[in-house]
């Protein structure tokens, strides 16, 4: 029998796994055995624990929750993590020890010293137990450590439902068993966000706080203890969930169960102290919910009587338009900030027309790209009254970005982020720690409310997953469905590729290198640094390049020279990026997200870095991208022409770095994203009736056009 069970609960996201079972596995202890109790055995995360079964024997995997990991177990103590809490080093040994001291034998609840590390990456709260109650309900499950035998001799489970945590620590502390304190740190929580969308918040540990109310009144506790653990399940509340479902959907009903437990199980002697606690009392909702903005009344008139006219005649319009019935029929669209009919939005928009003819699909967009708008689609210019009206009414809304921050998110309705490129650079919360980029970013609050919108995310990855976990800290669920745009790359025909560049004017017989640099925070002369006309020169007539650029290139003489010598095509106000890429043979970045995308094509990439010290100090990266390169890496232009003019851009190596690269970020892109997105979110079919994925040696992407060259199966 080993000493310590470890039962890890394994959820949708893989990329946390390591975290947690790494620290564990590398304790100087080794008595031990972790049991991964995996939701979903078949999910990505359920088959990276299998990867870890293979390693090492101490690993098993259960179907279930941590009550299915608690049935399997078979130490002496139980210990409880979730994916992402770390076991500081030593932490088993620690605890062993405290057990094996005079009198550790008898202790049935070991209470351990931890630290809380805020969602935003803030300074980590540690906490230890030398001067609190033992049994109070509040310790965090997943930093105790409980024999098991005690658990069996009470029949100890965790209770169904959702938020247990609150409902198991107050069955523990009703069983009363001996409990002792470890004041050493030896677990890492990192934090997550709650969600202010989130549907049914708190519900779940209403749930906790009845059954457990329900079964001290069972068992008839003295009337100290019983005033001691009701006032803990109240704070419990009123300091985590009350006023967050108070304002949520459901938030009335939410609010009046929560009266009624606290006034029927109230023990005598009870003082009610505070504000809130006596309007939850009487059962004041509306006084309740107001409580928060009673405060700043002569703000929010000032900031009212500020708005301009026009503002105060469109608020009141978007506010007559929420008062009507939501249209079930109606979709709205929308990408860059209504800057055209383009990426994610504009593929699952062609989708819905086709699968959900019924879904009227409307693209958001400025009034200056509505020239460029295709005929057959419904457009509405952002700030219009039309555009109102769809905001309030949609069902769903799709964007590669987030709406602007008046619009309401309404029960019933459905939001799909859908993201515009796999992420090298930090995004979200993740920007904080980097002064430039959060100060361009406004307030991280604002952003955060926003994201509370979601309901959907997309991934093309599973580091996208993980990313977005972390920088958007908030309740949405990850569709692992890949990009819709990059379907283009396996649907697209040979005729269709020879197409594009003829109407690009790309010569016949010459390869042509998509040139693709991204914007950078912080000052930067690329004229200086890149001479874009002498690089067109030395490459030589075997090459064309494709310029697709920020406006930082916009009015370089070289680049005017390059486009009159013939050796240059600018691309940049091309609005279908997917067309660009189909047409050429080879793609130069710098740290662009465009990387990921074309890398479904499987044709060469050569990464530019020459100021990746820079981007990375200052913008912040999730890996090192000159550690794992798509491809061929050049620091300076020579080395870059040299690349390209010896012929190393498209050899074995830069197969093989590729092949590398499409294994980790190519893993959902097969051609079939738009259709699993529609058929789930517009046509509520359920996961096992979508597309399967191809796997990824049997995916076949459009073959370029003016180079046949042999490719690296994945492997």
């Amino acid at each position: 029998m080993p000493r310590f069970s470890i039962i890890v609960s394994v959820h949708d996201v893989a990329g946390r796994l390591p975290t947690t079972l790494d620290p564990v596995l590398d304790q100087s202890f080794a008595d031990f055995e972790v049991i991964a109790a995996c939701a979903d055995p078949g999910s990505p995360a359920g088959a990276l624990v299998g990867e870890y079964a293979e390693r090492d024997a101490r690993v098993v995997r259960v179907a279930g929750t941590r009550e299915a990991g608690l049935q399997a177990a078979a130490g002496a103590y139980v210990l409880f993590l979730d994916a992402g809490d770390v076991l500081t080093p030593g932490a088993l040994a620690g605890i062993d020890a405290r057990l094996r001291e005079p009198g550790g034998a008898g202790v049935d609840v070991l209470r351990l010293g931890h630290a809380r590390v805020p969602w935003w990456e803030g300074e980590p709260v540690v906490e230890v137990f030398e001067d609190r109650d033992p049994a109070d309900v509040r310790l965090p499950v997943w930093a105790t450590a409980y024999r098991r035998a005690f658990l069996r001799e009470h029949g100890l489970g965790f209770p169904a439902g959702r938020d247990t945590d609150l409902g198991w620590a107050g069955l523990v502390a009703l069983a009363a068993g001996e409990s002792a304190a470890l004041p050493t740190v030896c677990v890492r929580r990192h934090e997550r966000r709650r969600s202010a969308g989130a549907s049914g918040a708190g519900a779940g540990l209403l749930d906790q706080v009845e059954l457990v109310l329900e079964r001290a009144a069972a068992q008839g506790l003295p009337e100290d203890r019983a005033r001691a653990l009701f006032a803990q399940l109240f704070g419990q509340l009123l300091a985590e969930v009350l006023d967050l479902a108070a304002t949520a959907s459901g938030g009335r009903a939410f609010f009046r169960r929560a009266g009624r437990l606290y006034r029927r199980y109230r023990p005598a002697g009870h003082r009610t102290r505070g504000v809130r606690a006596r309007l939850l009392r009487r059962g004041a909702y509306t006084a309740f919910r107001a409580l928060p903005v009673l405060g700043r009344p002569v703000a929010r008139a000032r900031a009212y009587a500020g708005r301009s006219a026009l503002r105060r005649r469109r608020a009141l319009t978007y506010a007559w338009y929420l008062r009507r019935p939501l249209d079930d029929n109606l979709a709205v669209f929308a990408a860059y900030w209504g800057r055209g009919y383009a990426c994610n939005p504009a593929a699952i928009h062609r989708k819905a027309r086709e699968l959900a003819p019924h879904i009227r699909s409307v693209f958001l967009v400025k009034g200056k790209e509505l020239p460029h708008m295709p005929d057959d689609v419904e457009s509405v210019v952002i700030g219009s009254r039309r555009y109102w009206e769809v905001m309030a009414r949609a069902k769903y809304t799709f964007n590669n970005v987030n709406f602007e921050h008046a619009v309401v998110k309404r029960p019933g309705t459905v939001h799909v982020q859908t993201h515009h490129g796999t992420p090298l650079k930090r995004m979200g919360v993740d920007q904080i720690e980097y002064r430039a980029v959060a100060a361009a970013t406004g307030s991280f609050g604002k952003l955060m409310r926003r994201v509370d919108r979601w309901d959907c995310s997309l991934s093309s990855n599973a580091h996208s997953t993980e990313v977005w976990s972390g920088a958007y800290p908030s309740a949405f669920e990850h569709l692992e469905y890949g990009y819709p745009r990059n379907d283009r790359f396996y649907t697209a025909a040979p005729g269709e590729v020879a197409a594009i560049r003829e109407r690009l004017g790309v010569p016949e017989g010459r390869v042509a290198l998509l040139y693709a640099p991204t914007y950078r925070d912080y000052p930067r002369d690329v004229s200086a640094q890149f001479d874009l006309a002498r690089f067109c020169a030395e490459l030589g007539d075997e090459f064309v390049v494709l310029l697709r650029a920020h406006y930082f290139l916009d009015g370089d003489a070289g680049l005017r020279r390059a486009v009159a010598d013939g050796r240059l095509i600018d691309v940049t106000s091309l609005r279908d990026t997917e067309d660009v890429c189909l047409a050429s043979d080879a793609l130069i970045t710098d740290y662009s997200s465009i990387m990921f995308d074309y890398a479904n094509l499987d044709r060469p990439i050569v990464t530019y870095a020459d100021d990746w010290d820079v981007y990375r100090e200052t913008r912040g990266v999730y890996f090192d991208l000159l550690a794992e390169p798509p491809g061929h890496v050049a620091r300076t232009q020579d080395e870059l022409i040299e690349v390209l003019t010896s012929g190393r851009w498209a050899d074995g190596r830069s197969a093989a770095l590729r092949s590398a690269f499409r294994e980790r970020f190519c893993e959902f892109d097969d051609g079939q994203a738009a259709e699993r997105v529609v058929r789930r979110v517009l046509l509520g079919q359920a996961e096992e009736e979508l597309p399967a994925p191809i796997p990824l040696r049997e995916r076949l992407p459009a073959p370029a056009a003016a180079v046949s060259r042999p490719r690296t199966p994945a492997r």
